[in-house]
């Protein structure tokens, strides 16, 4: 393989059982054919990367890669990463270190072989086994969720992926995201796990509030709660990436400003009130994280609408009087 210079190249290796790649393709080999792998497969491969080879183990695996790779081998992990001039790592976080020491160990690793993982958390320093061996490290995290299906495709379409490696290979990393179709955002190996916590925190407890919410609607009778939920939670949610677009030097305080309800009113009397019938359900049908959730957001909110000018200082001292943790229950003494 060529020395990389920002362009992506390829050798007689890269071939799929549609013939001979075109040039400057690269032969992909993806390890672990989960929601992701199975996903960013189809997608390079559907702009003329041949996928190789693939490694899946579970029948849900397999049957990601019958509909999204049809017609490209399953084969042991040494054996794809053999065949393939770009390694797709798109395993767990905590697999992903043993998995590439375990590949250097076994001599796996070829040099000028592209290696690229898709974990958040990392940036290429968890490469190094592979790069000792004259391998090309980079970290490409697709900023999304993904379900496994065709579905993903679409969504690639304007994603932003954070990607690392050293300087000279960052077009590499770079061009390989435009060609899905995202947006590459060049992120330091040392601000990885800091990117990975906020996106996490966003995202997946964003997860968690709908379905508290959804469980505190289903308990005062409402049948439908994510048919009620939909309009009210998309045009918070819409409004506050809105506000925060462009705000890079003032990040959070365009969100903070579209905040509506009794917090935001200093109505302390609706969230007393609230507090009430959130504990009252969390006793009744165990939701104990409903209230506690509950009291920790109303207290940042509180804190960040005073730091915005948004509230009183009196206003938002009797609302953290109000939202302080309750007193523990004390232990029967019998």
């Amino acid at each position: 393989m060529d020395e990389p210079d920002g362009r992506l190249v390829t050798d007689q290796r890269a071939t799929s059982g549609d013939g001979p790649s075109r040039p400057g393709r690269l032969g992909i080999g993806i390890v672990g054919a989960g929601r992701v792998g199975a996903v960013l497969g189809s997608a390079l491969r559907a702009v003329g990367h041949p996928v190789v080879a693939v490694s899946g183990i579970s029948d849900a695996s397999r049957d990601r890669v019958d509909a999204l790779l049809p017609g490209v081998p399953i084969l042991e992990v040494p054996d794809v990463v053999g065949r393939a001039e770009l390694v797709l790592l798109t395993v767990p976080d905590d697999a992903l270190a043993p998995l590439v020491a375990g590949l250097a160990e076994v001599g796996a690793w070829q040099a000028g072989q592209i290696v690229v993982h898709t974990s958040g958390r990392y940036g290429t320093d968890v490469l190094a086994p592979a790069r000792a061996a004259g391998a090309i490290p980079l970290a490409i995290h697709p900023a999304m969720t993904f379900t496994g299906t065709s579905l993903d495709l679409v969504r690639l379409e304007g994603c932003c992926f954070a990607v690392t490696g050293p300087g000279p290979v960052l077009p590499i990393g770079q061009a390989l995201v435009v060609e899905l179709g995202g947006e590459p955002v060049v992120l330091a190996e040392a601000d990885r796990p800091l990117y990975h916590a906020a996106l996490a925190h966003g995202a997946n407890h964003l997860v968690v509030l709908v379905a508290q919410a959804a469980q505190a609607l289903a308990a005062a009778g409402v049948d439908e709660p994510g048919r009620l939920l939909a309009p009210l939670l998309t045009a918070a949610l819409d409004g506050a990436l809105r506000a925060e677009a462009g705000r890079a030097d003032q990040a959070g305080q365009g969100a903070i400003a579209t905040m509506t309800g009794p917090v935001a009113r200093g109505d302390v009397g609706t969230v007393r009130d609230h507090l009430a019938v959130l504990t009252e359900l969390a006793t009744r049908e165990g939701a104990l994280d409903i209230p506690l959730a509950y009291r920790d957001l109303a207290r940042a909110g509180t804190q960040r609408l005073l730091a915005a000018g948004r509230l009183r200082e009196s206003a938002a001292q009797e609302l953290l009087d109000t939202l302080a943790e309750p007193p523990s229950p004390q232990e029967d003494p019998a």
